[in-house]
């Protein structure tokens, strides 16, 4: 058991020194702007614009859900206005964000750890040092860069998504005129909600994609290797984006 243990410790520590270097690496990348700048843009486009159709399908259901279930709790209880608080309020600071995150965590973050793990095992990377690129400021900072500002422009778009589904639910379900819905939507607002949701995002993107290409890039054993490497970015990720979810709730709220 001790040995066991061990074993365990040095593989922990072994780990967070290989990642460590990783980060080492990739703030080194930062000044070669010439290297990672266009490749950005390309970035961008795929993990933002590409994401755009699951996330927005995500939100839209959400915010129906949110109104059907908001209307069936309160009924006979609170004035229905409240409906739009709820939907306004739980898109922003919560669902809207972290499903989004959740989701990303599935497209993005296994496809980042699939394509870099590829390129590592059938030995693209190596060619690339051997050109003398350097893989953090060519595969990774483009990839976090995107992710980091992508993401909470991705969620905007999913809160605004998900608060006119439910106010279309409103419309076609509920006895609530929109006028009683825009007064839900004002009652407890602060602009802090906006920013909150949409901070927490960036946050979300950095991490997903970071993981992902860490991941990938530390891929061994071929496709089965691969493999695990989307597997273990998607789990990190998700676990990952709890945490983060908790920690801003402690620290800004």
């Amino acid at each position: 058991m001790i040995e066991r243990i061990g074993r365990r410790a040095a593989a922990a520590v072994r780990a967070a020194g290989r990642f460590g270097h990783f980060l080492g690496g990739l703030a080194r990348a930062v000044p070669d702007v010439a290297t990672w700048g266009r490749p950005t843009i390309v970035q961008m486009r795929r993990i933002g614009v590409d994401s755009l159709p699951v996330a927005l399908f995500i939100a839209a259901f959400t915010g129906v859900v949110l109104a059907l279930q908001a209307s069936y709790t309160f009924t006979g209880t609170v004035p229905l206005y409240i409906v739009g608080t709820v939907v306004g309020k739980t898109m922003m600071l919560e669902l809207g964000p972290v499903l989004t995150g959740l989701a990303l965590s599935g497209r993005v973050g296994a496809s980042l750890a699939a394509e870099l793990g590829t390129m590592k095992v059938t030995e693209q990377v190596d060619a690339l040092e051997t050109l003398a690129y350097d893989p953090h400021a060519y595969l990774v900072l483009p990839r976090v860069f995107a992710g980091t500002v992508m993401v909470p422009l991705v969620v905007a778009l999913g809160i605004g998504t998900g608060i006119v589904t439910g106010w279309l639910t409103r419309l076609g379900l509920l006895a609530l005129s929109t006028a009683e819905f825009v007064k839900g939507l004002k009652l407890l607002y602060r602009f802090k909600d906006t920013w909150f949701g949409l901070a927490k995002s960036a946050s979300f993107g950095f991490i997903i994609t970071l993981v992902g290409c860490r991941l990938g890039l530390g891929t061994r054993g071929g496709a089965e290797g691969v493999g695990r490497s989307a597997t273990r970015a998607v789990v990190y990720s998700a676990m990952l984006i709890l945490v983060l979810d908790a920690f801003w709730a402690v620290v800004l709220l």
